[in-house]
């Protein structure tokens, strides 16, 4: 019984004990690697506990993170992952009547994301040139990664389901005190180098891009 493709997919058998906040960001946190992420949906209600809804700008994406991600050990549960039966359906079946409001709101963005798009079209040249040299002096090439600018609700959960994607990934180490800051271990160097190029700038939320170098030896 086959369901069709859809932009959203749906996720079941995560562990119910997580709180509803921080479950939203480590889903996100995940699954934006893949794409971008329109809107997460997880209910806390005794009906939908244990089951989120991602939803994904491009089917592709949503295609990929359902392949990529299938039975990943999420909070130490195996994810399972489908396509939704519907998609902006069964979004606003969940949010009552609430979903008829965000689709207006949707329609408003979209038409103000487009007409900031073509206002700030060379800004936005001027802030990537910025961005390339993201001045971060780095180190000879080591199998520990040094993380900086990260945003105060990053766990070690999310730092963990971002690398361990990499092969040869040892452990995260979170600096007691200090939320912007962490390390991450690979077994060589070659290992972390890998790592390190495929996210330096990963946003783990909107505003924060994070960054990467070699921690000193």
């Amino acid at each position: 019984m086959d369901i069709r493709p859809n932009h959203t997919i749906y996720i079941n058998n995560i562990n119910d004990k997580v709180k509803k906040e921080e479950l939203k960001r480590s889903l996100y946190a995940l699954f934006s690697q893949f794409g971008q992420v329109m809107d997460i949906v997880a209910l806390k209600t005794m009906s939908m506990r244990g089951q989120a809804f991602v939803v994904f700008k491009e089917l592709a994406a949503a295609t990929n993170a359902l392949r990529q991600l299938q039975g990943f050990p999420f909070y130490n549960k195996p994810m399972r992952i489908q396509y939704a039966k519907t998609d902006s359906e069964i979004i606003s079946k969940m949010k009552g009547t609430y979903g008829d409001k965000e689709k207006k709101k949707e329609k408003k963005k979209k038409a103000q994301e487009a007409a900031a798009a073509n206002q700030n079209k060379r800004p936005a040249q001027v802030a990537i040139a910025a961005h390339t040299p993201v001045q971060v002096p780095d180190n000879p090439p080591n199998h520990i990664l040094f993380l900086s600018n990260l945003p105060e609700e990053t766990n070690e959960m999310m730092l963990s389901m971002l690398f361990n994607q990499f092969p040869g990934f040892k452990e995260v180490r979170l600096v007691p005190g200090k939320h912007d800051i962490s390390f991450v271990e690979f077994e060589s160097d070659s290992q972390g180098g890998v790592a390190k190029d495929a996210l330096q700038g990963f946003r783990i939320t909107a505003t924060c891009a994070m960054r990467i170098s070699y921690a000193k030896k």
